[in-house]
């Protein structure tokens, strides 16, 4: 090897046994699993050295050599550790993110977390382009470990994370979502008539939370030019006679009653003791529903909660799929991990409780629970592209959005 390669060898060797100790002292993965992972790395680090090796330098085939893999690790590194692109696939964050806003996802601020499921196909997520299988192998995993960040998540942060009801693959390979947190570890959340309560006091709303509504009019429907110019995209009509099932922002809501066909809005408010079975944790004994909901606590590290047959069903799937207790059950009144009873539970992770903020159209906590820490993939930051599929040419850009930050 030429003095520049050498460097770059021992460079990529060096981040190579660095994250071997960081993994084995820091986060406790077993020695001989992150041995392995290490001998695997760097076995390909030889490879891709003693295979660029046989092309001379200053030849076409070894310039393209040499740019594909330094843009393949830069990238990977790049993606994993500090920002990564994200686009807005589902309407659950209208009219705060819109469908085909692209979004730059830091990393850093609360810590980019290691990788779990390390060794994946660059730039695919958990299934392969076009050929539509996983991205992935399971043979070497990792335990969960988050580098130091800039701050830890706060109430109403946007963030993204992997859905963490999803089953059958990896934490680190489940699918994106994107929400607010509402609730932080260590708060107690509560929803009456659709105000959202943090720890007894009102949270602030975003500016454009929507909500579904109940719109009569004379008869008459709406063209696209007025529901253009009141930013209304959601919704249809309920029969021919006129009535309509529109989501609304506060300020799309006043504008809308002012119109001359509307005889009436009606918000669309479940009422308090009205049990949904889609509701989180799936009780009728609790009656919660998407508009009063809780009061539920959210747990953080540490807590130590006595059991009883009602915290039971909230914090069963948190204790039994999160926090790695399968056994973990109810017989009568009495609890049992392994057979062994006990009467108290320490979390050992942070969790997080998220929403949408198109508040009837988005499945989020209220019908799945908790987001754990180590479900945590980073805060979004702005929106550096959004594209509208219903425009034509350049008017598909929206530019009024491009460069905007997320709040």
């Amino acid at each position: 090897m030429e003095h520049k390669e050498r460097r770059s060898f021992w460079l990529m060797s060096g981040i190579n046994i660095f994250f071997f100790l960081v993994m084995t002292i820091f986060a406790g993965a077993s020695i001989l699993t992150t041995a392995s992972f290490l001998i695997f790395i760097e076995a390909a680090i030889v490879g891709y050295y003693l295979f660029a090796h046989r092309f001379p330098r200053k030849t076409k085939a070894r310039e393209w050599i040499d740019a594909i893999g330094f843009a393949v690790v830069a990238a990977t590194l790049i993606r994993t550790f500090f920002i990564e692109a994200y686009t807005i696939p589902t309407s659950s964050m209208e009219k705060s993110l819109l469908v085909g806003d692209f979004l730059f996802v830091s990393k850093v601020n609360y810590g980019a977390r290691a990788p779990m499921t390390p060794i994946s196909f660059p730039f695919a997520h958990n299934t392969m382009p076009l050929i539509h299988t996983k991205s992935y192998t399971e043979w070497f995993s990792m335990p969960f470990f988050r580098l130091p960040g800039f701050q830890k998540i706060k109430n109403n942060d946007v963030v993204v994370f992997n859905y963490p009801f999803e089953n059958g693959r990896p934490v680190d390979k489940k699918e994106n979502y994107i929400k607010r947190c509402l609730a932080v570890a260590g708060d107690t959340i509560t929803i009456v008539n659709q105000q959202v309560f943090i720890n007894g006091v009102a949270a602030e709303n975003p500016p454009k939370m929507q909500y579904k509504y109940y719109v009569k009019t004379d008869g008459t429907g709406f063209g696209q030019k007025i529901l253009r110019s009141l930013d209304i995209t959601e919704g249809g009509a309920l029969s021919d006679k006129g009535d309509f099932e529109i989501f609304l922002t506060k300020a799309s809501r006043d504008s809308l009653k002012r119109q001359s066909n509307v005889i009436a809005v009606d918000s669309t408010i479940q009422a308090p003791g009205v049990y949904a079975d889609y509701i989180f944790p799936h009780r009728e004994s609790l009656a919660w529903n998407v508009d009063n909901f809780g009061p539920l606590y959210v747990p953080k590290r540490g807590d130590v909660i006595t059991l009883d047959t009602v915290n039971f069903w909230i914090y069963e799937r948190a204790i039994k799929e999160y926090e790695n207790h399968p056994t973990f059950e109810m017989r009568g009144d009495r609890f049992f991990i392994e057979g062994k009873e006990i009467t108290k539970y320490t979390f050992k992770y942070d969790y997080y409780f998220m929403m949408g903020d198109n508040r009837h159209n988005s499945a989020d906590s209220r019908f799945w629970g908790f987001v754990p820490e180590d479900h945590i993939v980073g805060k979004a930051l702005f929106i550096w592209m959004s594209w509208d599929t219903n425009g034509k040419g350049v008017s598909k850009i929206r530019w009024n959005r491009l460069f905007r930050g997320i709040n």
